[in-house]
């Protein structure tokens, strides 16, 4: 077992968390992590079956005296998000994910760690090979493709799995339940850049913004976190306005659910005006640095001389797609007035790529009212619409409407008030989870969400706090002993 993990509880969690971390499971690349899963049922003797759409599920008879309790779906998602520092060589289709302990946290060296969902799905093995466990029949379902469409949950098929209470490992706060959240949809802008021969007379420039935290899409919108994309194109449209600057590439951003943690461009002012783009790189690195100083101090600006390139956009095409960018919305739209400190709509400006021959942009949409979360993706089309893009929505996922009378939670409240001596929160999440997509399969499905806890999920900083983890697995048994 890895360093990392020496000495911790529980034993067997940590020890299946390990073995997880070896096998790449990028999102639309988990044939590795499912043949690893059917293969572990193999040789434990357990039953297991894969659908078409690749989910795995892995079932367990009930443990003696226990054959009459109902059966308990435990769910987690396969795949993880992959993100890395910009300095950091890492091949996730190829290479392992390397833990570290850091104090009280563990964490991956520059990489996501993929505890989100690993750590779910190290629970479930755990209790599958367990025989000191108590439970009624169990039936463990690993999904695929959650991070990028939630298409194993889309296409899950009917009649699965047997069980109707289900217990979901996807969630990142300790001493937290959850059982609601936010559906969403993603916005697509794709540009056709018209070019043009780059004008004499003009120096290039690379201009970077890195070192934000990034984050959640989700999770972290409401952080007051700061968006590379928005923060490098406040720069290229203020230069263009003011001095004439070309711009030649754009990028920025990684994952649609996650929030751009670094963007860069390559751009040409007038050779005169070379010493005015430091100075105004410099005032508004100032601006930044103070307006984040709270909540993403480790912004940082970086400006350097480099090649001329052969071609730069069109005045006409740089003007749109500029203020295409600066236009776009991005943060929390709408607070929920039903549940406090509820993150009700938002939208996430994610990526900007340049991909055979377009550039396409990449936005997410999240809203625990369908009609707000179609409301703000119209908004978001409308902008780029009026910029000459081609414009698309995806299918976009339901939400998961609380129920406050779940026998479940009421099993969850009380399990965890006798464990620790304190009352749980109960909430809703503005990230998406899976529950809404099972519910439209089995709407008589009672479901919770519950997890340890994990901070800054989707970016290179995502950490998992260690007492937290054997928190969770001891009320997740308690749980299971109850139902």
């Amino acid at each position: 077992m890895n360093k990392a993990f020496e000495g911790l509880y529980p034993e067997k969690l940590w020890g299946y968390f390990d073995e997880i971390c070896e096998i790449p499971r990028p999102s639309k690349h988990e044939e590795k992590i499912t043949a690893w899963l059917l293969a572990f049922a193999n040789r434990e003797g357990l039953e297991a079956k894969q659908d078409r759409a690749g989910n795995v599920l892995i079932s367990k008879p009930a443990s003696p005296g226990m054959e009459d309790k109902p059966a308990v779906v435990l769910q987690s998602h396969v795949d993880m998000v992959g993100e890395k520092n910009n300095d950091k060589y890492h091949d996730f289709f190829k290479d392992p994910i390397i833990p570290v302990r850091d104090g009280n946290w563990i964490k991956a060296d520059g990489t996501t760690l993929g505890a989100d969902d690993g750590i779910g799905m190290a629970a479930q093995l755990a209790i599958l090979t367990s025989g000191d466990v108590s439970h009624g029949p169990l039936e463990c379902l690993f999904t695929v493709d959650e991070e990028t469409g939630l298409t194993g949950a889309f296409n899950l098929e009917e009649n699965f799995f047997e069980g109707r209470t289900l217990i979901n490992l996807d969630s990142e706060d300790e001493g937290e339940l959850f059982i609601g959240c936010a559906g969403g949809i993603d916005t697509l802008a794709r540009f056709k850049p018209e070019l043009e021969d780059s004008p004499r007379g003009y120096t290039a420039l690379d201009i970077k913004v890195t070192g934000l935290k990034g984050g959640h899409s989700g999770d972290d919108i409401h952080k007051g976190l700061g968006n590379a994309n928005k923060i490098l194109v406040r720069y290229l449209w203020q230069m263009a306005r003011d001095y004439g600057l070309r711009l030649a590439r754009f990028e920025g951003g990684n994952l649609r659910n996650a929030i751009a943690r670094e963007a860069f461009a390559t751009a040409l002012v007038p050779s005169g005006f070379k010493e005015e783009a430091r100075v105004v790189l410099n005032l508004l690195s100032n601006d930044v640095e103070q307006e984040l100083r709270h909540t993403d101090p480790g912004v940082k600006f970086w400006m350097g001389s480099t090649e001329m390139p052969g071609k730069v956009f069109t005045e006409t095409f740089q003007k749109k797609f500029l203020n295409a960018l600066y236009a776009c919305p991005h943060g929390v739209m709408e607070w929920s007035r039903e549940i406090e400190n509820l993150v009700e709509t938002s939208t996430n400006l994610a990526s900007v790529k340049e991909t055979n021959g377009e550039l396409l942009i990449t936005t997410s949409q999240r809203s625990s009212v369908e009609s707000a979360r179609n409301d703000i993706a119209n908004m978001v089309r409308s902008v780029f619409d009026l910029a000459g893009a081609e414009v698309e929505h995806s299918d976009g996922y339901p939400g998961w409407e609380p129920n406050m009378e779940s026998p479940v939670l009421d099993i969850a409240v009380s399990t965890y008030r006798r464990l620790f001596n304190k009352k749980p929160e109960v909430k809703a999440i503005h990230a998406g989870l899976e529950c809404g997509l099972f519910l439209q399969k089995y709407p008589d499905m009672d479901m919770i969400s519950v997890g340890p806890t994990i901070k800054g999920a989707h970016s290179p900083d995502e950490r998992l706090h260690i007492e937290s983890v054997g928190k969770f697995w001891d009320h997740l048994l308690e749980m299971l002993k109850n139902i």
